[in-house]
């Protein structure tokens, strides 16, 4: 107790606080009433978004504002099954070929698609960015040999005994083979050089080719390599070559390597008939694609105006390379003739596909003699230009939920029908079938990007850099991305995709009726219906490895009875297609068709058509192809039947540098094998985390189905508790669905490519194209590194664990 002075005030507050609470009560009830009110027009807003926009409903309900499709989901299919046109594919494929359309280069045919979606009917504008790029000046390739005695070591006199053209031959049937602006053949991200040295074969370039020329002592260092195109991603044939001191690679493409389709073999060359033109030249880019894609100065960040610019070092080769026909390839391969060992010395993997003895070529491996060189010169111009992407986009009544498309619109040469412009001339006739949709008063439920990329052939350019210029929105919306590169090469069809979406592949190609075989699907007749891990080598590598989008990417592939497909070559041109590739166009129409029932089952069914029971079967897999590739190093096959073998299996087995291994392996201490084997010991780990991972991915998909079968219930509206309530189970599955890839994405990357995120899925180091399945784990195998593939069981089982606590 204070004094009566100190008492006063709070006598005062007393009184003042009294008459505060005559005035309290109005102010609660005003508030109260305010609250009460803001809450209802909250909740009835939010049932009127789930009953009457999330929902299906029955078509007799009338329409009611933004977010009521007048289309329902089995109507759009129709449409989607009836509007693309074989006609329309051809005039969309006749224009994207007409000229040179090289990765910044293109702006006409930006604005040209552009405006072509917008009459379509979807809003649509270019992002731009400005990439590191090259573009050709000079080059030359020629065998020289030195005059006067064969022991004269100081004579300088050289003839040119061969120098190639570097020029693919104009036919009067293709008129693209004519015309002036035609691109040269080049590399693109070469090195500039002038070199001169002996010539080394080098089979197909991969890291196990290079390991057997080591073994036997065949002389690389200060040597020009001379490889066939094939197997591997061509940079890395030229980085492994670089690093073991070459100072130059050529390639070619062999005849061996186009099965029953040869000249050898009774087929008369394109134009005549179905076999490679002897002239034809494969370019394309020699970026070091396993180890970053995108621009190379903006590692991780788009490349905008102004943006700081990293060194390349260890991006792009700083060799020279150049690529050559095999017409112009054989006086090279014949001046081996007699030097060094022969292919057929070597393993198996050296003879398979060549042709030995075909036109004088006895693939002998080298090195030429010292009086027997070749001359490589290229000259590259360096520039950091403008590319264009297009995009367009068709608003969805949820916004967190999208669904993106692309294909690159970037080629090599004047033509490119089939690589990229059949996907081109493909997505057109899927976005036009939408634009019909949105006529009739379709709404999608999700929304939907369109992308033409460019620069893709350079190193997946437009594409990596939008995605890490949106990745922040792409990793809170994107539900998955659906690639299309080389739409039509032949009849195969051909899939590859993260497991979330095998099911919607199966489910479009069923529908999808094959043009060879009326009354049967493409999954019937056109498919093996195995679908392939993701790699790399095409736009979905940002989505998947990068942002952790689930992805898939698919197309029809030439098979062994098809007409060659002369890839990034001029002779790759609406004339082939037309007459070669797809006669009609039927194909470019059934592409269309199924591209657009995958959009489909993305965009407009309620709950998600995803499979997440398949993801954790799948990785169960993975984890024994894991143990399979340890058992092998462990104890070494001593044969492995070729033909048994898929291209892809090949392909990793090739370029992992699996023998080295084995045999290292094989011959190491005792310590080193009880550490391999505590390795092998760890993984059962694995099998455990990704079995509780099943358990509940199996919930998740049933849950799934049981939502899927209430949505298609009709529910009276004034039932309009059950309504909310079955919208936020739909909305609380999705939201799982959507985020299961990114749980496999560890941030601070791979072990020496930081760039790739995702711990299951890469393109293989040393081959690119093709994906490594837990690369963290087969590369710690190669490297026989057992204590970080120990650390890589602990990243791999904390990615799994988290998953199935999210689920």
């Amino acid at each position: 107790m204070g004094t009566a002075a100190e008492q006063t005030p709070l006598i005062t507050t007393v009184k003042v606080d009294s008459a505060l609470r005559r005035q309290y009560h109005h102010r609660v009830t005003r508030r109260f009433f305010t609250l009460s009110f803001t809450s209802v027009l909250f909740w009835l807003s939010l049932l009127f978004f789930a009953t009457f926009t999330f929902v299906p409903r029955p078509k007799s309900w009338p329409g009611c504002g933004h977010g009521r499709s007048k289309v329902d989901y089995e109507e759009l299919r129709q449409l989607l099954l009836d509007t693309p046109d074989s006609k329309k594919a051809e005039e969309w494929q006749r224009y994207y070929t007409a000229g040179p359309h090289l990765a910044g280069k293109n702006y006409s045919q930006a604005l040209w698609t552009k405006e072509k979606w917008e009459e379509f009917g979807v809003k649509s504008h270019i992002v731009d960015y400005e990439v590191y790029i090259n573009y050709p000046i000079e080059h030359r390739l020629a065998l020289l040999e030195k005059e006067g005695k064969k022991d004269d070591s100081t004579s300088d006199n050289w003839k040119v005994s061969f120098e190639a053209t570097l020029e693919e031959d104009i036919l009067d049937e293709d008129p693209s083979t004519s015309l002036p602006e035609r691109v040269p053949v080049f590399h693109g991200y070469s090195a500039s050089g002038n070199v001169t040295a002996p010539v080394v074969y080098v089979n197909y370039g991969t890291y196990q080719d290079f390991d057997d020329l080591l073994k036997a002592n065949v002389s690389l260092s200060g040597k020009i390599a001379i490889a066939r195109y094939g197997l591997i991603f061509r940079g890395l044939k030229l980085k492994r070559a670089q690093e073991l001191g070459m100072v130059g690679v050529i390639l070619y493409s062999d005849p061996g390597d186009d099965g029953e389709m040869t000249e050898e073999k009774g087929h008369a060359p394109y134009p005549e008939g179905p076999a490679r033109q002897p002239s034809s030249v494969q370019r394309g880019s020699m970026q070091f694609l396993s180890i970053a894609p995108g621009d190379p100065t903006t590692p991780g960040y788009p490349s905008k105006p102004g943006v700081p610019r990293a060194p390349v070092d260890g991006a792009i080769p700083s060799i020279p390379s150049i690529p050559i026909s095999y017409a112009e390839a054989v006086p090279i391969l014949k001046a081996l003739n007699g030097h060094g060992p022969k292919a057929s010395d070597f393993n198996k993997w050296w003879t398979r596909r060549t042709g030995l003895g075909y036109k004088g070529v006895d693939y002998n491996i080298g090195p030429t003699p010292d009086d027997v060189v070749v001359n490589l010169y290229n000259q590259q111009e360096y520039v950091t230009t403008p590319l264009w992407n297009v995009i367009g986009v068709i608003n969805g009544t949820i916004p967190d939920e999208v669904i993106v498309v692309g294909n690159h619109r970037d080629a090599w040469i004047a033509g490119g029908a089939g690589d990229p412009n059949s996907g081109s001339a493909v997505l057109n006739e899927v976005i036009r079938s939408f634009g019909e949709a949105l006529r009739l008063g379709w709404k999608p439920l999700r929304t939907i990007v369109f992308a033409s990329w460019d620069g893709e052939e350079y190193g997946l350019l437009g594409s990596t850099e939008w995605v890490e210029e949106y990745l922040p929105w792409l990793s809170h919306a994107n539900v998955a991305y659906l690639n299309i590169d080389v739409g039509v090469r032949g009849k195969v069809f051909s899939a590859s995709a993260a497991p979330l979406l095998n099911s919607i592949i199966y489910a479009a190609t069923a529908a999808v009726e094959s043009p060879d075989h009326p009354g049967h699907s493409i999954l019937e007749k056109n498919w093996d219906k195995k679908i392939s891990t993701m790699g790399s080598g095409s736009d979905f590598t940002a989505f998947q490895d990068f942002a952790g989008i689930p992805s898939l990417d698919v197309g029809f592939n030439a098979g062994e009875d098809d007409p060659v497909y002369h890839y990034h070559s001029n002779y790759d041109s609406f004339y082939w297609m037309k007459t070669y590739g797809d006669p009609g166009f039927v194909y470019h129409r059934t592409m269309a068709q199924i591209f657009g029932l995958l959009i489909a089952e993305l965009v407009d069914l309620p709950v998600l058509a995803f499979s997440a029971e398949s993801y954790a079967t799948a990785l169960d897999k993975y984890v024994s192809q894991v143990e399979d590739k340890l058992d092998s190093a462990l104890h070494p096959p001593k044969e492995i039947n070729i033909s048994a073998l898929t291209e892809q299996e090949i392909s990793n087995l090739r370029g992992n540098h699996f023998n080295s291994t084995a045999n290292a392996v094989a011959s190491s201490t005792s310590s080193n094998k009880k550490a391999a084997l505590a390795f092998r010991d760890s993984l059962k780990r694995l099998h455990d985390s990704v079995g509780k991972l099943t358990e509940k991915a199996a919930r998740l998909d049933a849950e799934a189905e049981d939502l899927r079968s209430q949505a298609r219930e009709h529910i009276p509206w004034y039932h309009w508790h059950q309504k909310l309530k079955l919208w936020f189970q739909i909305r609380k599955v999705n939201t799982k669905y959507k985020y299961i890839e990114r749980n496999f994405l560890f941030s601070e990357g791979l072990d020496g490519r930081p760039w790739f995120k995702h711990v299951v899925f890469a393109p293989g180091l040393w081959t690119g194209y093709s994906g490594a399945v837990f690369p963290g784990l087969v590369e710690s195998i190669d490297a026989r590194d057992w204590t970080n593939a120990e650390r890589w069981v602990d990243i791999i089982d904390a990615c799994v664990g988290n998953a199935a606590r999210k689920l």
